[in-house]
C-alpha cells in the first residue's frame, strides 16, 4: 500500500495558511458542540424553567431536545445533492446562513413554539454546514497531515460544549430572562466566523476534477501543497491519483444513487462501518450525559446549580484535553488500537458506575461515598469516549468513504447520528424514570457496549498511511485505485527539467555567441547538458570558469 508522501519545506509558509483556512472550517464541529450543550446548560438554570413550563412534561422537554435533530434529519436529504453539485463551499454558506436565522428565532422567542422552531431552523442549516465542512476539509489537506487534522475537526465540538458551559456559569447570575437568551444568541457567532473567511478557503480539487476544472485543482494543489511548484512531485502524485481514480469511478459518478452502497463487498462493509459509528457515537450511554446530565446529577444527591455548572465546565475541559491528545496521536496509534481502547474503557467504566449506583441505591441515597463515585465513573467514561468516538467520528467515516461516495456516504452517518440522538432523548429519559432502579439503566448499558465492542474488532480496518484514493484498495481489492508510483512521477519531472534545459541551450547555440550562450543558460547543470550535446558552444564558458 502506497504511503502518503511527505511535504516539502518550501510549502511551509503556504501550509500555515492552508490550515488556518482549516481552522476556519472545524467551527461547524464547535458550532454543534455548542447547540448540544446549550440545552443541557439551559437546563441548569432555573430561570429557563421558570420561562419554559411546558419543560416540566418529559414528553415536551424530549420535543424541544429533538427538534434540532429533525431540522438536521430533514435537511440531509439536500445536503449531498448540494454538496457534489454546486459545491462544498455553497453548502457551508447556505448552512451557515441558515442557522444565523434560527439562532435569533431561539433567543428573541416568545415563547416555547418559537424557541423549538428556531431550533428546527437551526439543525436543518447545521447540517449543511457540519456535512460539507469536513467533506471539504479532508479534501484540501495534504495527504502527511490528513490523519491529525480531520481527527482534530470533532474535537472543536468540546470546545463549542465548553464556551457555552463556561458562559453559561457566569450568565447564571443574571436575574432576569438573560441569563439563558445570551448563550442562545451567542450560538450564531461560530457560524457568522465562518461565513466572514469562507471566500479564502479554497474550493475541493476533487470536486473540481469532478467537473473538470482541472487547471484550478492543479494550481490549488500547488499553491497549498508546494509553494505554488506545479512540477512538485507530491503535487503530480496527488493530480494523477485523483484524476485517474475518478476516472476509474466515472460510470458510477454519473449517476450515483444510495443503492450503490449494496453493490459490491467492499461498499456494504463501508455501509456498516459508517452505520455504525453513528449509532456507537450516540447510543453508548453518552446521549444522556450530554442531554440530560441535570438527571444524572440529582440521581447522585447533587442539588446545588452553582456546583452542577462548576462540575459541567471541568468536566467539558477534561473532554476537550482527552480528544485533543488523541488526536494528534492518531498517525502514532493508529485508528483500530484507538476504536479498541475507547470501547474496552467505556465498558470497564460501566461496569463500576453500574455497581457504584446499585451501593447508592440500596442504601436509601444516604451513602454519599457511593454518589460522588458515580461522578468519576462519569469522568473517566467520557475520557475513553473521546478517545475513538469524538474525534475519530468524523475522520474515519471520511477516510473509508470513496470520493463518489463520501458525501452521500456522510448523509447516511449524520442521519443515522440524528435518528439515534433523537431516539435516545426520548427512551433514556422514560427508561430512568421507569426501571425499577437506576443501576438498572446502567447495567443496559454495559451489555450494549459489549456488543459494540465485539461487532468494532472484527469489522474496523486500520487506515493509517495510505492516501484517500489508496484506502479504496483495503474494501475493493488492488484494482480499486489508479497505480500511481512516486519515484516515476519524479523521474518524469525531471526528464522533463532535461528537455527544457536542452531545448534552452540549443535556443542559445543557434544565436552562435558564448555570451548569448550564458545567459540562456540558467545554470552549471545546463553547460553541462550542452557539452554533452556536442555543442561548441560550450567552451564560451571556460574563460570564466578559470576566473
Amino acid at each position: 500500500m502506497v504511503k502518503a508522501p511527505e511535504i516539502g519545506a518550501k510549502a511551509a509558509e503556504d501550509k500555515v495558511q492552508l490550515y488556518a483556512l482549516g481552522f476556519v472550517l472545524m467551527i461547524a464541529s464547535a458550532t454543534t458542540g455548542y447547540d448540544v450543550m446549550l440545552i443541557n446548560t439551559s437546563q441548569q438554570i432555573k430561570l429557563w424553567e421558570l420561562y419554559f413550563p411546558e419543560v416540566s412534561d418529559k414528553n415536551k422537554l424530549g420535543i424541544l431536545v429533538n427538534m434540532f435533530n429533525i431540522g438536521s434529519i430533514i435537511s440531509f436529504f439536500f445536503t449531498p445533492y448540494i454538496a457534489d453539485r454546486w459545491g462544498r463551499k455553497f453548502a457551508i454558506t447556505c448552512g451557515c446562513l441558515i442557522m444565523c436565522l434560527g439562532g435569533c428565532l431561539s433567543a428573541f422567542c416568545n415563547g416555547y413554539g418559537m424557541f423549538i422552531a428556531g431550533r428546527f431552523v437551526l439543525g436543518f442549516g447545521n447540517s449543511l454546514a457540519q456535512m460539507c465542512s469536513p467533506l471539504l476539509l479532508t479534501e484540501i489537506c495534504h495527504p502527511q497531515h490528513r490523519g491529525p487534522v480531520t481527527a482534530i475537526y470533532n474535537c472543536l465540538w468540546n470546545l463549542g460544549a465548553l464556551v457555552v458551559s463556561c458562559i453559561g456559569w457566569g450568565t447564571s447570575t443574571i436575574n432576569n430572562d438573560w441569563s439563558w437568551r445570551t448563550i442562545t444568541f451567542i450560538q450564531i457567532i461560530p457560524s457568522a466566523v465562518q461565513l466572514m473567511f469562507i471566500y479564502w478557503i479554497p474550493e475541493s480539487p476533487r470536486y473540481l476534477i469532478s467537473k473538470d476544472r482541472t487547471d484550478e485543482a492543479l494550481d490549488m494543489l500547488a499553491t497549498y501543497h508546494a509553494g505554488g511548484d506545479k512540477n512538485n512531485a507530491t503535487v503530480q502524485y496527488e493530480f494523477q491519483e485523483i484524476k485517474e481514480t475518478l476516472l476509474l469511478d466515472e460510470p458510477t459518478n454519473h449517476a450515483v444513487r444510495y443503492s450503490d452502497f449494496f453493490k459490491t463487498k467492499g461498499n456494504r462493509w463501508r455501509l456498516a462501518i459508517i452505520i455504525s459509528l453513528g449509532v456507537i457515537s450516540q447510543y453508548s450511554g453518552n446521549a444522556i450525559l450530554s442531554n440530560y446530565i441535570n438527571v444524572i446529577y440529582e440521581g447522585a444527591g447533587i442539588h446545588d446549580q452553582n456546583q452542577k455548572l462548576g462540575i459541567t465546565t471541568g468536566k467539558t475541559i477534561l473532554d476537550l484535553s482527552v480528544t485533543i491528545a488523541a488526536a494528534v496521536s492518531v498517525d502514532r496509534f493508529g485508528r483500530r488500537p484507538l476504536f479498541l481502547t475507547s470501547i474496552c474503557g467505556m465498558v470497564g467504566c460501566f461496569v463500576c458506575w453500574t455497581i457504584t449506583s446499585a451501593v447508592y441505591e440500596n442504601s436509601n441515597l444516604q451513602n454519599a461515598g457511593a454518589g460522588y463515585a458515580q461522578l468519576v465513573f462519569i469522568w473517566l467514561f467520557g475520557c475513553f469516549y473521546d478517545i475513538g468516538f469524538s474525534g475519530l467520528l468524523v475522520a474515519y467515516a471520511l477516510e473509508v468513504l470513496p470520493f463518489h461516495l463520501r458525501a452521500k456516504g456522510m448523509m447516511i452517518m449524520n442521519i443515522t447520528v440524528q435518528a439515534i440522538l433523537a431516539l435516545s432523548n426520548q427512551t433514556n429519559l422514560l427508561a430512568w424514570d421507569n426501571l425499577p432502579n437506576h443501576w438498572n439503566f446502567m447495567l443496559f448499558y454495559t451489555l450494549w457496549d459489549t456488543c459494540e465492542l465485539v461487532f468494532v474488532y472484527f469489522f474496523y480496518v486500520e487506515t493509517n498511511g495510505p492516501t484517500l484514493e489508496q484506502i479504496c484498495k483495503i474494501f475493493d481489492g488492488d484494482d480499486a485505485a489508479a497505480h500511481i508510483d512516486l519515484h516515476q512521477v519524479e523521474k518524469e519531472i525531471a526528464q522533463q527539467h532535461h528537455e527544457d534545459d536542452i531545448a534552452e541551450v540549443q535556443a542559445a547555440s543557434l544565436k552562435g555567441r558564448g555570451g548569448e550562450v550564458i545567459m540562456w543558460g540558467r545554470d552549471a547543470r545546463t553547460r553541462l547538458l550542452l557539452m554533452l550535446e556536442g555543442s561548441a558552444a560550450w567552451t564560451s564558458w571556460l574563460p570564466e570558469l578559470d576566473g
